[in-house]
């Protein structure tokens, strides 16, 4: 098998790298700037931020000090809770330019379906009519969200990011993204601290069986699944052994047995508790 990182088709043509470094709590600028420069040499193409992240600014000076030309590198961002109405996301779409010295995002997502998600895509749809952004979609959707919103605008979302991995494995979400044409995209692949894959027995044996990491066979896990997957790292081997999950495979077998893990057990929070989302819209 080659170990290319493969581009995902998206559902209004263009493509996404199937894997992607996230820089979720990368909350400095040597180390933010540090993984982009480890990830982008190991070969990633692909940089997924968000506006509550706090790093755009560094995520901007490290491409940009790379040398690799803008249009090679795939770049997400996310508008937060706290932004809603049509002009208001237009406003700080262009903050989020300006933060990261661009002059056009590759993916912007809404970043939870909080109250009033339909102004913010209706503007995110003339902004994608007017090639400021390339690709649209949402963060963190359940299925009647999802409906909701494509019952009141014109464009299908390109992708869901949602959390994702073999203790919450999104099985039904996963098929119905599928049949709408949507990629799934996942977010805290491993599991994140409190329900921590890699360290499953099960896990711990296939990584022996392939000689690879744990964290690997949970990636390739999501790979073979067909998601886009972004885990995030700020040590440099594991930033590389994250993107060597391309040369081997799981068998039918192998992944009947992760499926057997699945626990419900979220890392974040629920996207249909209201009173969180509601909270999350305080400025």
């Amino acid at each position: 098998m080659h170990n290319d990182i493969p581009d995902i088709p998206l559902n209004n043509g263009n493509t996404i790298p199937q894997l992607g470094l996230g820089v979720f709590q990368v909350d400095n600028a040597q180390d933010t700037k540090d993984s982009i420069k480890w990830a982008l040499d190991a070969g990633y193409r692909h940089i997924d931020t968000a506006k509550l992240y706090g790093n755009e600014q560094w995520v901007g000076e490290a491409i940009r000090e790379s040398g690799i030309p803008r249009e090679d590198i795939f770049v997400t961002s996310k508008i937060w809770n706290d932004v809603r109405g049509y002009d208001e996301t237009k406003t700080e779409f262009q903050a989020t330019l300006d933060r990261l010295g661009f002059d056009y995002l590759d993916m912007y997502l809404i970043h939870w379906p909080a109250p009033g998600y339909v102004d913010n895509w209706k503007a995110m749809e003339d902004l994608y009519k007017a090639g400021k952004i390339k690709n649209i979609g949402v963060s963190n959707f359940v299925p009647s969200q999802l409906e909701d919103l494509m019952s009141q605008t014109e464009i299908k979302p390109a992708v869901d990011q949602i959390e994702t991995h073999p203790y919450f494995q999104q099985t039904d979400l996963h098929a119905y993204l599928e049949k709408q044409g949507i990629v799934h995209e996942s977010w805290s692949p491993l599991g994140g601290g409190r329900n921590n894959a890699i360290n499953d027995p099960l896990i711990q044996k296939l990584a022996k069986d392939h000689n690879v990491t744990p964290a690997q066979i949970v990636l390739r896990w999501h790979v073979e699944r067909n998601e886009v997957v972004i885990p995030k790292s700020i040590h440099e081997d594991r930033v590389r052994q994250n993107r060597d999950i391309f040369a081997f495979g799981l068998d039918e077998a192998e992944m009947a047995e992760i499926a057997k893990l699945d626990q419900g057990k979220r890392v974040g929070p629920d996207p249909e508790n209201l009173d969180w989302l509601k909270k999350s819209q305080e400025k």
